[in-house]
């Protein structure tokens, strides 16, 4: 029996190289992959998905509007063997039911990887809708600088410190978040900690 799978993890904790490489163990075997990513995420290019380690792959952008259901229908789906989807949050809740009915109509399996929460701690609504309805949820774990469990997607501004209000998606990577664990988060707003990105060093 196929499932919906939401598989989420702070900010670099390998979740695009955790699907990339999920794809290419899938067409190790001659299956046929579907892999797919929001409009909301053009970093890298509005067809390129890419991980930090280098892996890369082309990828089908599905706008905000699009009803997967529908797309996926029109592809012939006995194709295919699974739908991969990256950075999942920013899908529209009405976007995972679309991916909940594929999985129960088609039994093929929808492996979906992204954040939980966004810098504020709120879940996305994609995310909440997929810890709804998915059948299996793993967390993908990484670490803070002090070596706890990082949870926490903190978003820091051009002097280093934490920011706690603004827009949901601001898109970005090491450039201008970190992951932290809560009690980081929170001692890093209380005391207006000055926080070094990765690659400059730790928390001062």
């Amino acid at each position: 029996m196929a499932k919906l799978y939401f598989k989420y993890g702070a900010m670099g904790s390998s979740k695009t190289a955790q699907a990339l490489i999920t794809k290419y163990n899938y067409e190790e075997n001659e299956m046929k992959v579907w892999l797919i990513k929001p409009s909301a995420d053009t970093r890298d290019g509005e067809d390129i998905l890419r991980s930090r380690i280098g892996l890369v792959s082309k990828v089908e952008i599905i706008p905000p509007e699009a009803d997967i259901y529908r797309l996926f229908s029109g592809k012939d789906p006995k194709k295919y063997h699974v739908v991969i989807v990256d950075e999942c949050q920013f899908l529209t809740p009405e976007q995972i039911d679309q991916l909940r009915a594929i999985v129960d109509d088609f039994n093929i399996p929808v492996m979906c990887f992204g954040l939980r929460t966004d810098f504020r701690c709120h879940l996305f609504p994609g995310s909440l809708r997929l810890m709804e309805v998915a059948d299996s949820i793993l967390e993908i774990k990484t670490i803070c600088d002090c070596g706890a469990k990082a949870t926490v997607n903190a978003r820091i501004d051009g002097e280093g410190h934490i920011v706690t209000d603004g827009a949901q998606v601001l898109l970005g990577g090491n450039d201008c978040y970190i992951a932290m664990c809560h009690k980081c988060w929170v001692r890093g707003i209380r005391e207006r900690k000055i926080i070094r990105l990765h690659g400059q060093g730790g928390v001062s």
